[in-house]
């Protein structure tokens, strides 16, 4: 998947779906320099490893979520291309992000693509802390943590209903076996459609194991 025409015929998405995706690209491209969002090496390759990465998700979640809250959003993967995907279908797509810089550019990208995200300056454990934010019907997290540390950070936002939508590597099922040492929780693993070594893990009613 090379660029956005080939995007389109495997998500088959709107012109203007397209249209806010190339904006997007093209706005990463352009503050790389400035700011790490991704792997300089990745670039060549950004709608196949960071784009098409991060629609697959969409599928993966209920259907017409109310809320969306991407954690350590970073440059807006997988965040900002799901709030592009789903705009218009009413969903509340919150992107948290503690560095102030890359929130500026998060807000820039929904400026300039005309969609509507809340992004929170802050630290995950703050905003669970603080109350920022209830349960969720889907939290996200990508490249940010292995998944014992990611359902802890993200517990505070399950409600009975919600999904944890977490994209790994191939060494999915070892951090799989490794988080059960903790946490009990129901688990799907679903095969990447851009790498098909990796999975994607879908996490439902954590608990810590000492809550029985």
């Amino acid at each position: 998947m090379s660029g956005p025409e080939d995007f389109c015929r495997a998500f088959n998405v709107s012109r203007e779906t397209i249209d806010q995706l190339k904006i997007y690209v093209s706005l990463l491209t352009l503050w790389q320099p400035r700011i790490n969002l991704v792997a300089n090496a990745t670039l060549p390759e950004v709608w196949h490893r960071h784009v098409a990465d991060s629609a697959q998700l969409v599928a993966l979640a209920p259907p017409a979520p109310r809320t969306w809250l991407d954690l350590g959003s970073g440059g807006g993967f997988p965040g900002l291309v799901v709030a592009i995907m789903l705009h218009g279908a009413g969903t509340r797509v919150t992107l948290v992000e503690s560095d102030r810089r890359k929130c500026a550019f998060l807000a820039e990208v929904a400026r300039q693509t005309g969609i509507t995200v809340e992004i929170q300056t802050a630290r995950i454990e703050q905003t669970a802390t603080q109350g920022m934010l209830g349960a969720v019907d889907v939290v996200s997290a990508r490249a940010l943590a292995p998944l014992a540390r990611l359902i802890s950070l993200s517990r505070p936002f399950f409600g009975a209903d919600t999904v944890g939508i977490f994209p790994k590597g191939r060494a999915a099922e070892s951090e799989i076996e490794e988080a059960r040492a903790t946490w009990a929780f129901d688990v799907e693993t679903v095969p990447s459609l851009t790498d098909e070594a990796a999975r994607i893990v879908l996490v439902r009613h954590p608990r810590a194991i000492t809550e029985g």
